[in-house]
């Protein structure tokens, strides 16, 4: 067996992943051309590259499949129920920080804060008959962050797309997504609530508390923990 460590398989997220294991003695690669999805890894002996989407990641390591995992506390928080008992966080990396938000259009003077928007939902379901809609990626996140703060009478629709262009499109009336620098939700009319958002991410290295180790693997493993400065 080898330990598996998966990393994004493409785009920045990759290029800064790279970067960050490179500065500490480890370099990642892929194996041949940009196509593919093999990799290879030097300064680590035992340790095997496994390209994914970052997306994927989390399922991954939640079954045991990968012992390590470069990937956003978003997508992990969102995929993983009890995500804290499936996987340990050991690093945040720096990079790919964006903050998942809830956004609504700058026409609604009224609504800064979540006891508004919560306001602003009993109203609307009063004035049209059916629930206020948010459109978003992040359901696990937004109603247990809603729940918390009290919001009803509002519906989740989901979003694969152009989260933050549902609200012109008159599909929904408030969105819930990833930003970085806010310019798409100005582009779109959109501002996000005075209190904050939801969960603020980056990229972050997990490790598996499930996937199955011999010997060697827990040697490879504590060898390359070590050369990363994590023990």
């Amino acid at each position: 067996m080898t330990v598996k460590l998966g990393v994004p398989s493409k785009g920045r997220l990759m290029e800064k992943t790279f970067d960050w294991f490179g500065a500490r003695g480890v370099t990642l690669g892929r194996a041949g051309s940009d196509r593919e999805y093999a990799g290879k890894v030097e300064g680590a002996e035992g340790v095997e590259l496994v390209l994914l989407s970052a997306g994927e990641i989390p399922r991954e390591l939640a079954a045991g499949r990968i012992h390590l995992g470069v990937t956003g506390l978003d997508l992990v928080r969102e995929k993983l129920a009890r995500w804290d008992m499936q996987v340990e966080l050991l690093a945040e990396m720096g990079f790919g920080h964006a903050d998942l938000i809830i956004a609504v259009p700058d026409c609604w003077v009224d609504v800064e804060t979540l006891e508004d928007l919560d306001a602003a939902a009993a109203a609307f379901r009063r004035h049209h008959g059916f629930r206020m809609r948010i459109a978003t990626k992040y359901h696990r996140l937004i109603r247990d962050h809603l729940r918390e703060f009290g919001v009803a009478d509002y519906q989740l629709v989901d979003s694969q797309g152009a989260t933050e262009g549902t609200v012109k499109n008159e599909t929904a009336e408030a969105v819930a997504d990833i930003t970085s620098t806010g310019e798409t939700l100005r582009a779109n009319h959109l501002r996000p609530l005075s209190d904050g958002p939801v969960l603020r991410s980056q990229a972050t290295l997990f490790r598996a508390r499930t996937a199955p180790m011999d010997d060697a693997d827990r040697a490879a493993l504590g060898m390359l923990l070590e050369k990363l400065g994590l023990v």
